[in-house]
């Protein structure tokens, strides 16, 4: 059963308690018309009618307590029903005698808004237990259970439990979508992290083994440590992004304030990835600033970079690299093609199985982040070339 309690943000409840409050006041408004009608059957008429104006009053001043889980508690709910209650046990004194066999309690409808209080608050059982009290007070306001008795009773029940369960459902809903983006958010920050590692420390780690392989001695024990801690960093790594379902999220950022770049600072790609030319890499770019966010551009031309130093460690020490700039419309597209080697097909998803997250993580998770994609063609013999993708935000 729900709690009742409301989370932080966004409610699913929030709408349904506006309408509850707004239903309260309709059925108060409802029982003084019906009344109006009604009260020449009255023998103490008067008497009816300061009820009929405390339950008025009472409905109106509470509207805005009753609109809000934070502030409609348990009290308030248990005063509302003691009100209906009363209600229903003043009919029998105020009312005809020649009248109860057939004419409505005082707050007539009014007692069902009681029963979806108990519903919303804290689910179908509490709700159960409001129709049933309502259900009690209207067989002793009659004398007796009759055919109209048990009518009432069932309607309220039905209604009680009804909306009861609806809103345990919504709550158990809201929970789950809570918890899934709580992992989602941190799959992300772990991928950044896995994307983060292989950028620095594990190439460092990669070119120290193939360094020290190269000079022997000790220098070729230190490449050798060097690769066992590459394998169980990417070990590591792998492991640390599966799926974990009994994950929780931190309650607090995983970064310090200040590390993101600014959203509303723009960077021109071009200054970013024009460093990356060289003798093997020729950049080719638009002859004006092509301007993105700056989280944007900063990790569109670090997934550029990862494509270029695969290239460097991958495609043989005379492979050609040219990365060409294309600023549309609609979107920023990269490309990095080489004329290595090229390899095969299922080449990718075997380097994900074994650890090799650079191009799963530094490139198509970094594109994946932005909104984006990367699209990579490759063959023996015919080179390699990535397509990235970014869409251009539209200005307001």
């Amino acid at each position: 059963m729900g709690s009742g309690r409301p989370g932080d943000g966004f409610s699913v409840e929030q709408p349904l308690w506006r309408a509850f409050s707004a239903f309260r006041l309709l059925t108060a408004l409802y029982a003084v018309g019906r009344y109006a009608g009604d009260s020449k059957y009255y023998d103490h008429r008067l008497a009816a009618w300061v009820f009929m104006g405390v339950l008025t009053l009472w409905t109106v001043a509470t509207m805005r307590v009753f609109a809000s889980p934070e502030r409609c508690g348990w009290n308030w709910l248990s005063a509302d029903l003691g009100l209906i209650v009363v209600g229903n046990l003043l009919t029998r004194a105020f009312d005809s005698p020649a009248n109860l066999a057939v004419a409505v309690t005082l707050p007539t409808i009014r007692a069902a808004a009681s029963v979806l209080g108990f519903a919303l608050r804290g689910g179908w059982r509490p709700a159960t237990l409001a129709a049933v009290v309502v259900g009690l007070a209207n067989v002793a306001e009659r004398g007796r259970l009759d055919w109209t008795n048990a009518h009432n009773i069932v309607l309220l029940l039905v209604a009680g439990v009804a909306i009861g369960y609806v809103v345990e459902l919504a709550r158990a809903g809201e929970r789950a979508l809570a918890t899934a983006l709580e992992i989602q958010a941190a799959t992300r920050e772990r991928e950044r992290l896995a994307r983060d590692i292989h950028d620095g420390v594990l190439q460092v780690l990669a070119m120290v083994q193939r360094r020290g392989a190269e000079v022997g001695g000790e220098a070729g024990e230190l490449g050798a440590l060097a690769g066992e801690q590459e394998i169980a960093l990417r070990t590591l790594i792998g492991e640390g992004l599966a799926p974990n379902p009994s994950y929780q999220a931190p309650r607090r950022p995983l970064r310090k304030p200040g590390a993101e770049p600014d959203p509303g600072a723009e960077q021109d790609l071009r200054a970013l990835i024009g460093p990356l030319a060289g003798s093997r890499v020729t950049v080719s770019a638009p002859g004006t600033p092509v301007l993105l966010p700056d989280r944007t551009a900063t990790e569109l031309s670090a997934a550029v970079s990862a494509a270029v130093d695969n290239v460097r460690r991958h495609a043989g020490p005379r492979a050609q690299a040219w990365i060409l700039v294309e600023d549309e419309p609609g979107e920023v597209v990269v490309s990095v093609r080489d004329d290595g080697p090229g390899f095969a097909a299922t080449r990718l998803g075997e380097a994900e199985r074994e650890g090799r997250l650079g191009v799963s993580q530094s490139i198509r998770g970094r594109l994946r982040d932005l909104g984006g994609s990367a699209e990579i063609s490759s063959a023996p013999g015919q080179g390699t070339e990535i397509e990235l993708r970014v869409p251009r935000q539209r200005r307001s």
